[in-house]
């Protein structure tokens, strides 16, 4: 007997196709984003009346797929394109300690002003008043405005405000995106695969040089200011060392071989929890902040507000660790020790910058040299230098790892040999809340 579809399976078939043909529809207009408009595998989920994803697949309720293409087709192309577009941005991995609610919102402004600057017949809808507002403020920034710049600015506005911009912008459902600081093994791969694929983009967007439309460039450059948040953050990470600590670990406790024991034998289990846990996190390495006259004191700020941002995040620090925040022109002129969380935060809310003279690196190493001779410092993981390189540097390599980090060109022959060099792009990654989006 011939099996009979039922209306789930129907409905199943149908939105599938349907979901074929908006991507393809969405690759006629945007070629370039091929890789990413193929990056997520779609499943039907009941549980939700719009589009989700987790960074592996694309999330959809069949029923709404097929009501929506009837009403509206180009609402899919759009809804689809916002739910890549996360995933290209890597918003699903760089809320670190933000508010998630206010994270999801700027994540949203974002994403919608790039599709809505897209002179695309598949993507074209009318623009509302309060997008309008938005957007003339958008464009009206001196600097490339990123969903962190956003968020700041989003922050502190009052939440009848607040509920009107979410309401306009709100597309998709974040509910799948993963939490930081317990990401699976899939969860981490699914990161590095949407690295690639955002590598991949850019690269087939310069590709297009000259030819590239206003749409196109806001998407490049969407995906270079978020790039250069999550080179910087995975940099600072390999300051982390991987050592035991006192801590249950679940991944190491079978949880079946303990319950078995207690019904056997009542009240004995056959293995205890595992006490500790292999785990990376920061043990001891020092910042040292060029404050000399030629540094500006609030791009200074905008380092240390996203230094401190990656370095607040859960389960970062050991419990003796150390920390060192140093300012330095041609002397040492603050230095302060970090040996925990609660310090850290007061740090952050207390920070002023000292100094204003001239730029001499010198003084940063020798300072941090004797530390280690006076045992202050045991366990040197290495040395972070923010500056704009304009300075003298010192002759001798040092017996730890040293990082220059440069805030935008920089002279490379002037550099030791010896260091590490790292250059952030200012306005993709220190971009501050300087432009007032919202007021």
């Amino acid at each position: 007997m011939a099996h009979k579809v039922t209306q789930s399976e129907w409905e199943d078939e149908v939105s599938q196709k349907i979901l074929r043909f908006v991507k393809d529809e969405l690759y006629l207009d945007m070629r370039f984003m091929d890789m990413a408009l193929s990056g997520l595998t779609c499943m039907a989920n009941e549980n939700i009346d719009t589009f989700a994803t987790d960074g592996s697949y694309l999330y959809y309720y069949s029923g709404q797929v097929i009501r929506a293409f009837k009403v509206n087709s180009k609402f899919l192309n759009r809804l689809y394109l916002h739910t890549v577009l996360h995933c290209v941005y890597g918003h699903l991995w760089l809320c670190g300690e933000r508010d998630r609610t206010m994270w999801d919102i700027a994540c949203d402004i974002i994403v919608e002003y790039t599709i809505d600057v897209q002179d695309k017949k598949s993507l074209k809808r009318p623009v509302s008043y309060i997008r309008q507002q938005v957007y003339e403020r958008i464009k009206n920034s001196k600097e490339p405005v990123s969903a962190a710049v956003v968020y700041r600015e989003i922050y502190n506005l009052e939440w009848e405000l607040i509920e009107k911009i979410q309401r306009e912008f709100y597309t998709d459902s974040h509910i799948y995106w993963p939490r930081e600081e317990k990401m699976s093994a899939s969860e981490q791969e699914s990161r590095k695969k949407w690295d690639k694929i955002s590598r991949q983009t850019q690269m087939e967007l310069e590709k297009k040089g000259d030819d590239t439309d206003n749409g196109a460039r806001m998407f490049e450059n969407q995906i270079k200011a978020n790039k250069s948040k999550r080179r910087y953050a995975d940099f600072l990470r390999k300051f982390m060392v991987l050592r035991e600590e006192m801590h249950c670990d679940p991944d190491e406790f079978d949880m079946n071989y303990y319950t078995f024991g207690l019904r056997l034998y009542k009240n004995m289990p056959l293995i205890e929890p595992v006490e500790t846990r292999e785990i990376m996190k920061i043990q001891e390495f020092v910042i040292v902040i060029d404050t000399s006259y030629s540094t500006s004191g609030e791009l200074v700020k905008s380092f240390m507000n996203e230094t401190f941002t990656i370095l607040s995040e859960k389960n970062s620090f050991f419990n003796d660790c150390r920390l060192r925040i140093i300012q330095c022109d041609d002397d040492i002129r603050m230095d302060v020790e970090i040996s925990d969380r609660a310090q850290l935060e007061h740090i952050i809310n207390n920070f002023k910058i000292v100094g204003g003279g001239g730029t001499d690196f010198r003084p940063a190493f020798r300072y941090v040299n004797n530390l280690i001779e006076e045992k202050k410092l045991k366990n040197m993981r290495g040395l972070l230098y923010f500056t704009d390189g304009k300075g003298i540097y010192p002759s001798k390599r040092p017996d730890y790892k040293t990082t220059f980090i440069f805030a935008g060109d920089f002279d490379r022959a002037a550099v030791p040999a010896w260091a590490i060099c790292m250059r952030v792009d200012l306005p993709g990654f220190f971009s501050q809340g300087g432009i007032s989006l919202f007021k």
